[in-house]
């Protein structure tokens, strides 16, 4: 794999002179929790392209719950790539004519060039003793989550939820909405992205547990408040693989295909696996996941695919206006 990726890039800079010098403008379009780790790839990708083409980059980031990301290109944001939470945003930008529909195919592992997963962030010393997503549904506790219909984060808990459910003996959908329902009963604030969930469980100090991807976590327990929190890892949870694409429509425009390409294929290159590993997304590349092996504990977890029949089934059923999510949330109040 590293050789493809390797002949991949160097093939995409091949078509560039050095006196390709004028600044572009590039927009990466991405979800809550990437922040930190686009600035740096952003500095280091820039790099490597100004020494491969003697061209120098502006790179922009926006960052927000991922569906809300997804239809602000849309609605006109001129992204040259998206780096979303999942796959379905992607499609809902396919769906407007912006991307190839075969979009998917144009990186490896199906345009994911990361993982990760879905964890308990609680108090230290875990006072209200969750240790399950059944905990999650016992009178008093108090959940922070992000809201299912503008992030990307909030439908992998969600479906992680749901999930467990059914992998518990006797396990069906009617006990699977039931858990989910009484989850979504204890939540104290539902907010619009993962990292304004973080900043209220951690700055504000409201709740018992944040719900949150799992690099949110860890970062936070690496922070200059670690040790206020724990993370705790459930029984089972999804593999959720965040997306990147390129918005054909926009690149050929400003001329920036061949430097998307590069941007994105750089994400598979060692380097660009290294500091994915090191902002705590699980990276693709077997090496430098050996690398990171004591930072990522193994859990047990389950494919969108195989329990949901993927994203746009998981999506009309869950998430479309009128399907479960919305049933179980207007019942709470």
């Amino acid at each position: 794999m590293k050789k493809i990726i390797v002949s991949s890039v160097l093939a995409i800079l091949s078509g560039f002179s050095a006196h390709n010098v004028v600044a572009k403008d590039f927009l990466n379009v991405s979800y809550d929790p990437t922040r930190e780790f686009y600035q740096e790839y952003n500095k280091e990708f820039g790099e490597y392209w100004k020494q491969q083409t003697n061209q120098t980059i502006d790179f922009k980031q926006s960052h927000g719950g991922s569906g809300k990301q997804a239809r602000s290109v849309i609605d006109g944001l001129q992204a040259d790539v998206v780096t979303l939470a999942l796959a379905n945003d992607i499609e809902e930008i396919v769906n407007a004519g912006l991307i190839k529909k075969n979009w998917q195919k144009e990186f490896p592992y199906n345009s994911a060039p990361y993982t990760s997963t879905i964890v308990f962030l609680v108090r230290k010393g875990n006072p209200k003793g969750i240790k399950d997503w059944n905990d999650l549904t016992k009178p008093g506790v108090e959940i922070i989550t992000p809201n299912p219909k503008t992030g990307g984060a909030p439908r992998w808990i969600y479906l992680s939820a749901w999930g467990y459910a059914l992998k518990q003996p006797g396990g069906n959908d009617a006990k699977a909405k039931e858990l989910v329902k009484k989850l979504y009963q204890n939540v104290k604030v539902l907010d619009s992205g993962a990292r304004g969930s973080l900043t209220t469980f951690a700055e504000r100090g409201i709740g018992d547990v944040l719900l949150s991807w799992e690099n949110e976590a860890l970062l936070a327990t690496q922070g200059p408040d670690k040790d206020k929190y724990q993370i705790v890892y459930p029984s089972i949870s999804i593999l959720a693989e965040p997306s990147v694409a390129i918005v054909d429509k926009n690149v050929d425009k400003d001329g920036n295909r061949n430097l998307a390409k590069g941007y994105l294929n750089y994400l598979y290159s060692p380097k660009g696996q290294d500091l994915a590993a090191k902002y705590y997304f699980r990276p693709r590349n077997a090496q430098v996941a050996a690398k990171y092996a004591k930072q990522f504990p193994k859990v047990q977890t389950f494919t969108i695919g195989n329990v949901f029949g993927g994203w746009a089934k998981a999506q009309k059923t869950h998430f479309v206006n009128g399907a479960i999510f919305d049933q179980i949330y207007t019942e709470k109040k």
